[in-house]
């Protein structure tokens, strides 16, 4: 699913709020989590899951083409871990799609 397929989706969940309003909502909230994450805070969703930042730390790397040594410096990326209820959800209908088979 993409951003506009979400927007659609809640939109349509929604119909006393507006497209555009629930575009700003979702823009916002998306907006929000990056600042968080930016400023290397922790963004918790209570059943959904946990944003975080992680250090890779510098490195000594290899360019494939060339095969010449490069020096790597240290970065952050985003990490995503899932939470309990939606790691059970994603079980408990991967057994029964199996089962159906």
């Amino acid at each position: 699913m993409i951003k506009s397929e979400l927007i659609l989706r809640l939109a349509a969940a929604n119909p006393h709020l507006y497209q555009r309003d629930v575009e700003r909502i979702v823009s916002t909230i998306f907006q929000e989590v990056a600042d968080a994450l930016a400023r290397g805070d922790r963004v918790e969703i209570r059943g959904f899951g946990a944003f975080s930042v992680k250090s890779r730390p510098a490195r000594t790397g290899r360019n494939p083409r060339t095969g010449e040594t490069v020096e790597v410096a240290e970065k952050f990326v985003p990490f995503f871990k899932t939470g309990k209820e939606l790691r059970e959800r994603l079980n408990l209908e991967g057994d029964v799609t199996e089962s159906k088979a």
